[in-house]
């Protein structure tokens, strides 16, 4: 689906294609993909790397043009925080944005700020790093309550939350640090190609922002890391106080066990022939009660 857009009172409109300076691309099958190489100029190695989640991001300076690479969040899905690609490129009177999913641009439709393809360019990206901020927010509720329930078990759903979280925490630092670079670059290259002021203030604030993000997005990962240390660390020492518990009980129970054997012996009948058996079991009894508390009192002496 290719949709068109042009810039009116600061804002984005749909138009035709042939009006639009803003075209959004989204998932363009091979007719749509030979007519923007064909109206637009763009590569089919452009278009397969900006439809490819795990593509890396970076930004490439063109004669007459400018592709970007951007790494952005996806919405919660309840288990894990997901990241993925799109492709943007600049030019000084176009900007082409080829994604998957078609959810881009329509948050940056009232923006009352934008004059030019170049702003368009700068929303989408504060829009990217802000949504970035907010899921990051919404990690940090998650790793309290996940503390919270350290106290008491946790089922294996829980754990599996868990994981996930840490492992989509792994890929966020990954995206943004490689979100930075591209920011920093694209600043240099501005500041080469003459950007306005307000321009190259709104990515050094770009720049501090994601910067922020991303040490946000390493503390969290750092967190969730040693939760998962401390969830091992945790059942290691139930599981060897459960141990340690059975051995006791086990060292108390030998020597009854042995006792208790002697005295079901005819043996022991023979021994205490000339004792009534109404004395001499409940002895019996008595001396293992003996040892047995002498055990307890010897092992919790030396515990």
């Amino acid at each position: 689906m290719i949709e068109g857009y042009c810039i009116d009172c600061g804002a984005l409109h749909r138009t035709s294609e042939d009006q639009a300076t803003v075209w959004l691309c989204v998932a363009p099958d091979a007719a749509e993909q030979l007519d923007l190489h064909r109206r637009l100029g763009i590569g089919a190695q452009a278009i397969e790397s900006s439809l490819d989640p795990d593509e890396v991001a970076r930004i490439e300076v063109k004669p007459d043009h400018l592709f970007l690479i951007w790494k952005r969040p996806e919405s919660f899905d309840g288990r894990a925080f997901n990241v993925s690609s799109f492709g943007v490129v600049l030019s000084e009177k176009r900007l082409v944005v080829i994604c998957a999913s078609n959810s881009l641009l329509s948050g940056l439709e009232h923006d009352a700020q934008m004059t030019g393809p170049l702003d368009v360019l700068m929303a989408l990206l504060a829009e990217s790093v802000h949504h970035y901020l907010g899921h990051l927010r919404v990690v940090k509720q998650i790793a309290r309550e996940i503390q919270q329930q350290f106290t008491r078990a946790m089922d294996n759903q829980q754990l599996a939350q868990m994981y996930n979280l840490s492992e989509s925490l792994v890929y966020y630092v990954n995206a943004i640090q490689s979100n930075g670079a591209v920011l920093t670059l694209l600043r240099n290259h501005g500041q080469r190609q003459g950007f306005s002021d307000g321009q190259l203030a709104a990515l050094n604030d770009l720049i501090v922002e994601n910067e922020q993000s991303f040490q946000q997005a390493r503390i969290h990962a750092k967190v969730f890391a040693n939760l998962i240390e401390s969830h091992g660390n945790l059942a290691n020492n139930s599981t060897n106080r459960a141990l340690r518990k059975l051995t006791l009980i086990n060292v108390v129970f030998l020597p009854l066990n042995l006792i208790a054997s002697i005295g079901g012996m005819s043996e022991f009948s023979m021994m205490t022939s000339g004792v009534p058996w109404w004395m001499s079991f409940p002895v019996l009894i008595a001396c293992m009660g003996l040892v047995g508390a002498g055990m307890v009192l010897v092992l919790r002496r030396m515990a």
